[in-house]
């Protein structure tokens, strides 16, 4: 079973490529795609005991919901590559936040800003993609804006929701309460 998660990993860092060879996402997503269908294909001989045939089953549909969000990095050179290059970057970003505030923890930004922080110090990098963000939001229509406002509010939201659960768990179920007891009462007046 752990051979499964190995060959996994090992189309997704693109170590099979040639030195100097450019990977994109529609190579990597055919290979990935092709050992699949293989691996789809061991679950139809009785090879397996039926523990394995369980595992391999939970395991490609796994692999099937999170296939879109999977490949998606290749054709982007500045994008990070393995799981210590993101971690270099979101620490980066955390030490970048801490000289500019004076503050050890970065919870109270992430709440602010969200998942919109990386992005932010991404078009920070270059003077140019200040520009290109300018002019690729006056092609953006309005109702289009909106939409993605909304999406961003309620993400925001429920990060923030998460975090009091976990944090201040007693005042926000509190909180709850009360909402509960206002909205019962109000739905019995006539």
């Amino acid at each position: 079973m752990r051979q499964w998660v190995l060959d996994a990993e090992h189309i997704l860092d693109g170590s099979w490529a040639t030195a100097g060879e450019a990977m994109s996402n529609g190579q990597v997503g055919q290979r990935f795609d092709r050992w699949r269908a293989k691996l789809a294909e061991s679950l139809t001989d009785d090879s397996l005991s039926p523990v394995e045939h369980e595992c391999l089953e939970q395991f490609l549909q796994v692999l099937t919901n999170l296939r879109p969000y999977l490949i998606q990095c290749y054709d982007r050179d500045e994008f990070p590559r393995t799981n210590n290059d993101t971690e270099r970057v979101i620490r980066g970003l955390k030490t970048g936040y801490r000289r500019i505030s004076g503050r050890k923890n970065w919870n109270g930004y992430l709440l602010r800003y969200g998942r919109c922080v990386v992005f932010y110090d991404w078009w920070q990098q270059e003077p140019c993609r200040t520009h290109l963000l300018e002019q690729h939001l006056k092609c953006v229509p309005p109702d289009r804006w909106r939409h993605l406002r909304q999406q961003t509010t309620v993400a925001h939201s429920e990060q923030l929701k998460r975090f009091r659960f976990h944090h201040k768990r007693a005042t926000f179920l509190a909180s709850l309460e009360t909402r509960w007891a206002s909205a019962a009462q109000s739905a019995l007046l006539p």
